[in-house]
């Protein structure tokens, strides 16, 4: 492995483990391991601290983090974070690729976002903001090498209301992701894997305002004066070390005239003690103010029974530090002060009295471990508002019983200072801010209090965007388990009183089989759930076991929720959810799980409609297409159409095959858009297209025909088409375009182009659009690719890039039929899970009379 870069170093930043509210645990050596560690990190991770460090400062920024890609396909997992503490960031370590948010959006589409405020990221990710509901900016980068999408870098940063992001900090920030990439890609080719499956490290970017901590020494003889300094003293003092004269006038002459009597006290103390002795003084340096530094003065006794007559010591210099101790102590209200990791860095003795602890036991521990009463999560949006958008904080927290406190956050770049004062109780006190454990503290364990006050909303609005009822499923999956702390999960959906399990996950293989259509006469909880209108809480199997005496259980030890699913009075099935451990239910708990089964069943209802609408859509289309093509005598055609993963699985795709008395007519089009309505256009131009054809028209008569009964259909919509004409006998052909992809062409050899051939405006905006007609021949053994752009088009590349990708498959397939060879093309294509058009191919062959093998030959082998 290559050496980290010294960036990377230690000295350089700090990384501590993702410290959890409430939870006080040792120190430990590994980077998975949570409670505070300091962690030794392997080259992946300098490099991955290095980055973000650098990257997001080089923005303006003062939080951020890299997501790296996890063993779990489709999971990203939040893997550094900066200037910010992990645990706040709980709910947002795992991200899953196909969510609306702006890290798997980047991630999914390889391309940069920029958000500026809280404005444009409500409009683009409204799920993002109802997690994070604070202004502040935003900068995702992607991170990749090549074809490896490794994941995501991203960037915090006060909010820029009204003003977009910067080109300069856009390209800065994009380039600072390639550069991450380009390194991750060369320890990936060097055998390392790029990928997180812990927990996030955090790191604490370096301090860009502090001073240096420096420490000068001193030789004193008192009798003769005579001082000798080190270059240290003298830089402190700001002389050159050459002109200091080595008197202890020399330095009285840089000490303030009413502390210049301390260096004598140290001395005459020192002596007589023979003890060490401190004092702070201030020195004065050219036309800068008076500093506070510490004089640290020790005797040295040339023999047993001598006073001392030499004093050896140091003169440190602390920067502001000392200065606002000093401060702070004189105040009569508490101060604090937090680094971007929450740590605290400093208390006055005002908030030791208030908070009610030693400053030695407040000093350099997490806020909410060090003072159990701030780890309740009423108070945990306060300090991601403070840290997020840098807008000062205030909120009243309850110590004890009967006893608040006024607590104000005021953020900066570096860190956080805060106040504690008395205050009186508020008329309203919601458990989760008044006591420990209450309200949606208890869901799961505490390590997920964070997760549990957002994963509700989360889910509410993930639901509004599912569209089937697999996508409702998966969303209570990926949101509502993770909440609870739940392991298992089933729906269930009501069909004609039985109930039929349409989503499972994490029961045993087959355990739920012999639920699978139950009537509503069955004596099941699941069934008495829905039938009833009550959710069914056990906190354990054997309370299960006893309320449903003989019914079948799996092994699992752990609770079991069971929900009914009704949507505005309607029965639409039962969802259960299932824990490895024993737990109870908190009222509020099972208040906010009862309305989440709403929310879910609404979900259900809607998408069921959407599979039923779906399926006309698709019935429509089916008749529209084409159910089989001509079979021509040394003429092989065959097409096929993929729905894209969006919308209603259908569009305006089409293709199509005509015998006319001319010759054999090749069509494929896309009409903008998708839908019925699409599918409906699609449907008139393929029978106008056809009509034409029939009739003998030229293939510019087709186009322009058809170009005009668009216009006169719906003058808002577009399409594109290719029509050719080919002579089967000579394999002659004519073809035209209107404003389509151009066809790609398989010579007998293997050798594949692109097309060039001339065309017109797409259909729809011209009736007097000219379309030209190119001329082309296609040989014994050739092959002919129409298609519509969804088979080149991927999200974050150059269509061109497409076009390419797809002449080199087509160019190397060897020894298949075409029909094998377009499943192959549509198999690639297939693989993209977000895919947002649909494609048509249609594959044309010409073969010689005397050919019997009727397979595409590899290249270069006619």
């Amino acid at each position: 492995m290559r050496a980290p870069t010294a960036l990377a170093h230690p000295s350089y930043v700090t990384w501590y483990g993702a410290a959890r509210p409430g939870a006080h645990t040792e120190r430990g050596p590994q980077r998975e391991t949570s409670g505070g560690a300091v962690h030794p990190l392997d080259e992946l991770g300098l490099v991955l601290a290095e980055a973000a460090v650098h990257s997001i400062g080089a923005v303006g920024g003062h939080a951020g983090g890299v997501y790296l890609r996890s063993g779990t396909p489709g999971l990203l997992r939040l893997a550094v974070v900066v200037g910010l503490p992990g645990e706040l960031m709980r709910p947002w370590w795992r991200m899953h690729v196909n969510r609306p948010f702006p890290v798997a959006e980047c991630h999914r589409r390889s391309q940069p976002i920029h958000l500026a405020d809280g404005e444009e990221a409500m409009q683009r990710f409204p799920q993002l903001m109802a997690g994070l509901p604070f202004s502040f900016s935003s900068l995702y980068a992607p991170v990749r090498s090549g074809d490896e999408r490794f994941g995501v870098l991203v960037a915090l940063r006060p909010a820029t209301a009204g003003e977009p992001v910067a080109e300069a900090d856009r390209r800065r920030f994009t380039d600072a992701g390639a550069r991450l990439g380009a390194a991750l890609g060369e320890l990936h080719h060097d055998g390392t894997p790029i990928r997180w499956d812990g927990e996030p490290f955090v790191v604490q970017a370096p301090n860009s305002t502090a001073g240096p901590v420096r420490i000068g020494t001193f030789d004193w003889d008192i009798g003769s004066g005579v001082l000798r300094a080190d270059e240290e003293l003298c830089a402190i003092l700001g002389v050159d070390p050459a002109a200091f004269t080595g008197t202890i006038d020399a330095l009285t002459a840089h000490v303030t005239s009413e502390d210049a009597y301390q260096l004598w006290a140290v001395a005459r103390e020192a002596g007589q003690t023979g003890r060490p002795v401190v004092r702070r003084i201030r020195i004065t340096r050219d036309d800068e103010p008076p500093s506070l530094v510490e004089l640290t003065g020790r005797p040295v006794h040339p023999s047993p029974g001598i006073g001392a007559r030499r004093v050896t010591g140091s003169l440190i210099d602390l920067g502001t530090g000392v200065v606002s101790g000093e401060a702070g102590d004189r105040l009569p209200d508490g101060l604090f002060s937090l680094d971007r990791s929450c740590r605290i860095t400093y208390a006055n003795h005002s908030a030791e009295d208030l908070i009610g602890m030693d400053r030695d036991r407040l000093i350099g521990r997490v806020l909410w471990e060090a003072v159990p009463w701030l780890d309740r999560p009423g108070y945990w949006d306060h300090y991601r508002a403070a840290l997020l958008s840098h807008t000062p904080v205030q909120f009243r927290a309850n110590r004890e019983e009967d006893v608040w406190v006024t607590v104000s956050l005021f953020p900066g770049r570096e860190g956080v200072t805060g106040t504690v004062a008395d205050a009186e109780r508020p008329d309203y006190t919601p458990g989760s801010v008044s006591f420990p454990g209450a309200g949606l503290g208890t869901f799961a364990s505490p390590a997920d209090r964070a997760s549990a006050l957002y994963r509700p909303v989360a889910l509410a609005i993930a639901l509004t965007e599912a569209v089937t009822a697999r996508q409702v499923s998966a969303v209570v999956t990926e949101e509502l388990l993770p909440a609870f702390g739940g392991r298992q999960l089933a729906i269930y959906v009501l069909h004609e009183r039985h109930l039929y399990l349409a989503w499972e996950t994490g029961f045993p293989a087959g355990f739920l089989a012999p639920f699978d259509g139950v009537g509503l006469d069955a004596r099941i909880p699941g069934v008495e759930t829905l039938t009833t209108g009550r959710p069914i809480f056990f906190e354990s199997m054997d309370k299960l076991s006893a309320a449903y005496p003989g019914l079948a259980i799996d092994a699992s030890v752990g609770a079991r929720a069971f929900l009914p699913l009704i949507a505005s009075g309607r029965p639409v099935g039962s969802c259960i959810l299932g824990f490895d451990h024993p737990r109870g239910f908190a009222p509020e708990e099972r208040t906010v799980l009862t309305a989440l089964a709403g929310l879910i069943a609404q979900a259900l209802e809607r998408a069921q409609r959407y599979d039923s609408e779906s399926a006309l859509a698709r019935g429509l289309q089916d008749a529209l297409l084409p159910h089989r093509l001509p079979v021509i005598k040394d003429v092989e055609t065959v097409g096929r159409y993929l729905p894209g993963t969006q919308g209603m699985d259908v569009g305006g795709d089409w293709y199509d095959v005509i015998e006319t008395d001319r010759g054999l007519a090749l069509v494929i089009g896309d009409v903008q858009g998708h839908g019925v309505s699409a599918a409906a256009i699609m449907g008139q131009l393929r029978s106008a297209v056809r009509a034409f054809a029939l009739a003998d028209r030229e293939p510019d008569e087709v186009m322009s025909g058809t170009n005009r009964l668009l216009i006169d259909l719906d003058p808002a919509q577009f399409a594109t088409c290719c029509y050719v004409l080919l002579d089967p006998a000579t394999g002659a052909a004519q073809a035209v375009r209107a404003g389509h992809p151009q066809p790609l062409l398989r010579r007998p050899d293997g050798t594949t182009e692109v097309l060039d051939l001339s065309g017109g405006l797409i259909l729809g905006v011209d009736a007097e659009e000219h379309y030209p007609v190119s001329e082309l021949t296609l040989e014994p053994g050739a092959v002919l690719a129409l298609f519509t752009d969804g088979l080149i088009e991927e999200a974050g590349t150059d269509i061109d890039a497409g076009v390419e990708r797809l002449r080199a498959t087509l160019s190397r397939v060897s020894r298949i039929t075409i029909a094998d060879t377009a499943d192959r093309l549509i198999r690639e294509a297939r693989q993209a899970t977000d895919r947002p058009d649909d494609i048509a191919l249609l594959l044309t062959a010409r073969w010689s009379r005397r050919e019997t093998d009727r397979t595409l030959a590899g290249p270069g082998r006619p």
